[in-house]
């Protein structure tokens, strides 16, 4: 499978609708990528949690375009959308048909009560239990055909959890499945599918019967000829248990680990989880979520890839690079940071350092998976202050809006122009990079190697200096103008 990199962004945030993004690819990136992550088009794009809050996942909302224009995109790169497995909107109409009609509803049972999960109650030890990416409590009380009841809703109120065990459910995850294959969507993200399966006495969290439904979803997507990419923040392990399920699975300790390098000027634990790491993985530097810590943090008697102390320098060296504004986004969720996660660009968690920034872009298309470039950290965007002040949507912050003239400055910047440089070398050499690979780390230097069938590549990377040197096919690289 290809390894070139791939692009992910929000359609209306970058280029206005998907003929626009169309364009961008074609001209502005041409070369670049090879495939892209199309962030949720569904409508509302602008709903409680900007598309993945879905009120009809089978329709583009219209100020994007349609499924015809999403095959366009497709016609000439690899194309994922996200399965948004959980949930849907309260303003769907299937849960509107059942909150009017309830047990004489067709959608009766398609959505997760609290009484179904514990018909005998639930106690404090049981509720204390479940694992809350939101700080807040999973129910919401909403009144069905005249009477309150209970809803699991796992992220915001306006997002409704399914029962994906009840027919109505997985017919409805089966259509849209449907709808993407007819599209021509070649990968499947499955969206907080961690969450899917609820049981008493558990985490409700990535417990043994979500592995199961992970299959179950896996062997539909796949019939339908469309590959998988799992999506969980959480303990590492996660992500190492789940890889032999699926296609692709996120490599989210990367980010707060080579983070943690530039920051910190030790490379070891990013070597460590390097020689552990699935070699299917799908490697970030950011998204449109936060930096993940929990990714990266021990859980109970369960070690992290990075201690207590590590991870507590990690995120105060985040916050004092970005001037204390990731530390503001963040408490602005209510999560806490040592938790969960961070909000802030990954421009500014490097303190706007252009060779830091290239540093880290670079380590991602050296180390081994598919490399997905997010759009905000493809253009060197710091955060986005007025955003945050407008929304108070800590996640905001990181989510800029582009029209073509603020795209044209962006794509401008020498740092943004050495990147897009680096992604093409990266794509005109993917046949290296199915080859063996290695690494070692000592003190603040991480050296990888990759031999292919018809040539070795050596790369020594100083975190602490930020400096590089690669060698390959005899031809040593030193600096940014070295991929130009």
């Amino acid at each position: 499978m290809s390894t070139k990199p791939q692009l992910i962004t929000y359609v209306d945030r970058l280029a206005g609708d998907l003929r626009g993004l169309a364009d961008v690819l074609r001209m502005e990136l041409e070369g670049v990528f090879a495939g892209v992550h199309l962030l949720p088009f569904y409508p509302p794009i602008d709903g409680a949690d900007a598309g993945f809050d879905p009120a009809d996942h089978t329709l583009v909302d219209p100020r994007l375009g349609n499924w015809n224009d999403v095959g366009r995109i497709g016609a000439e790169h690899r194309v994922m959308a996200d399965l948004i497995v959980n949930h849907v909107s309260c303003d769907s109409a299937q849960f509107r048909d059942w909150a009017a009609r309830g047990a004489e509803s067709e959608f009766d049972g398609m959505f997760l009560t609290r009484d179904r999960v514990f018909p005998d109650g639930a106690s404090r030890e049981h509720l204390d239990l479940i694992y809350r990416p939101r700080p807040w409590p999973p129910f919401t009380t909403y009144e069905i055909a005249g009477e309150a009841r209970e809803i699991w809703t796992t992220f915001t109120s306006e997002q409704i959890d399914l029962d994906v065990n009840h027919p109505a459910a997985w017919n409805y995850l089966m259509t849209v499945l449907d709808r993407f294959r007819d599209a021509g969507i070649d990968i499947v993200r499955l969206d907080a599918i961690g969450y899917a399966i609820k049981k008493p006495g558990t985490t409700c969290f990535m417990i043994p019967e979500c592995f199961a439904f992970i299959q179950r979803v896996t062997d539909a997507t796949r019939a339908r000829g469309m590959d998988v990419l799992v999506e969980v923040h959480s303990h590492h392990r996660f992500q190492v248990d789940v890889a032999g399920q699926v296609d692709r699975v996120y490599d989210f300790a990367l980010p707060p680990l080579v983070l943690y390098g530039l920051l910190c000027g030790d490379a070891e634990p990013l070597g460590r989880w390097l020689d552990m790491a699935p070699r299917n993985c799908v490697t970030v530097l950011d998204t449109h979520d936060g930096i993940g810590v929990v990714d990266v943090a021990s859980e109970g008697d369960e070690a992290g890839l990075l201690s207590n102390d590590q991870v507590d320098r990690l995120v105060g060296a985040i916050h004092a690079s970005s001037g204390e504004t990731s530390l503001r986004a963040t408490r602005s969720t209510g999560l806490s940071s040592d938790v969960y996660q961070i909000n802030c660009s990954l421009y500014d968690a490097l303190g706007r350092d252009d060779e830091a920034h290239f540093l880290a872009r670079l380590l991602q298309v050296l180390v081994p998976g598919l490399a997905q470039v997010y759009y905000g950290g493809l253009l060197a965007a710091p955060n986005q202050m007025a955003l945050l002040d407008r929304t108070e949507i800590g996640r905001n912050i990181n989510r800029p809006y582009y029209d073509a003239t603020s795209r044209r400055a962006a794509l401008g910047q020498p740092v943004v122009r050495a990147t897009l440089n680096l992604l093409r070398w990266r794509a005109d050499n993917d046949a290296l990079f199915h080859g063996s690979f290695t690494c070692a780390a000592t003190g603040g230097t991480l050296r990888l190697r990759w031999q292919g069938q018809d040539a070795q590549l050596r790369a020594e990377v100083d975190l602490a200096r930020r400096s590089f040197i690669i060698e390959l096919a005899g031809r040593q690289i030193v600096d940014w103008s070295g991929f130009s």
